[in-house]
Order: structure tokens, then sequence, then C-alpha cells
């Protein structure tokens, strides 16, 4: 159970959480959260999540792999977050997180009663929608927020018209 949504009391604005990976979609995720959130006066949240089974090695290479990741996930979500000033003129909430996607998702939208909208793209390769999308299909994988799922092939056009 997720805690109560506080976006539409007094000091608080909805905030758009788009989740930011090496995926081509996410890039349509980011262009729709972004956009929604000028349009409704919201916050755009990009979350960076790095998954830690990649850091099972000894100490020393342990953690050079870990700041490399994290170096990594502060690289993307720079990039990410340049796109949106430059483009849209609003700053965006950055967080990296260390976990398992799902569970550092779900962590984050309880711990930030803001969040009220989690923005998702479907990729449109034969291999499936995607990691992420695949997982809300999954037994208890579900979000307690309304999950916004963009396709892949949409154009910028087609975004601004929807959002």
């Amino acid at each position: 159970m997720v805690s109560k949504r506080l976006s539409k009391e007094a000091g608080h604005r909805r905030k758009f959480l788009a989740i930011i990976d090496d995926t081509p979609e996410c890039e349509r995720a980011v262009a729709y959260a972004s956009k929604r959130a000028r349009s409704t006066n919201g916050v755009l949240v990009l979350l960076y999540v790095i998954e830690p089974d990649d850091f099972q090695h000894w100490l020393g290479v342990e953690k050079i792999m870990r700041e490399e990741a994290t170096a990594a996930a502060n690289a993307a979500l720079d990039n990410q977050a340049a796109k949106v000033r430059e483009t849209l003129g609003i700053e965006p909430e950055l967080v990296v997180r260390e976990g398992r996607p799902a569970d550092e998702i779900h962590k984050l939208i309880e711990e930030d009663q803001d969040i009220a909208i989690l923005v998702l793209a479907a990729g449109a390769a034969k291999e499936g929608p995607g990691p992420l999308v695949a997982s809300i299909a999954g037994k208890g994988a579900a979000f307690p927020i309304p999950v916004t799922v963009v396709p892949q092939n949409l154009s910028d056009e087609d975004i601004d018209s929807l959002a």
C-alpha cells in the first residue's frame, strides 16, 4: 500500500517520474513526462537505478566498478536533464539508486509523496516492450500509482499533442 499522495495539497506539486536506463525508448518516456510536467506546472523526476548484480567481484574491483557505474548513471541523468532544460526550460530532479529497478521505483514512490505518475516507454523491438514495461505485467510488480506507457514510435509532434 502506498502512502497518501500530497501533490494536490498546498505547497506541493505533482511529480512525473521517468526512468533513465540504456534502452532506446527511455528518451520517449522523458519527452512525454517532461512535457506533461511543464503543461501541468508539475515537476519532472529522473531516476537511474544501478543494478548491484554487476559488482560481485573482489573488494577492490567492486569499488572501482561501483564508482564507474555511479559516474555512468550521473552522466546519463545529466545528459537527459540537459535536453529537458534546453528544450523546455524546466529543471528536473535527479535521483540515483542502487538495487533492483522495480524495488527502487517502489521505494522512491513511497518516500516522495508528490510522485503521482510513473511514465515508462514501451520498446518497438520484436523482443518485447522492454524490461520495466514487462515487469508491470509480472506478478506483484504493479506500481502503486498510475503508470503511463508511451510507445517508442511516437514522434515529438505526437507527444506534444498528447502531453
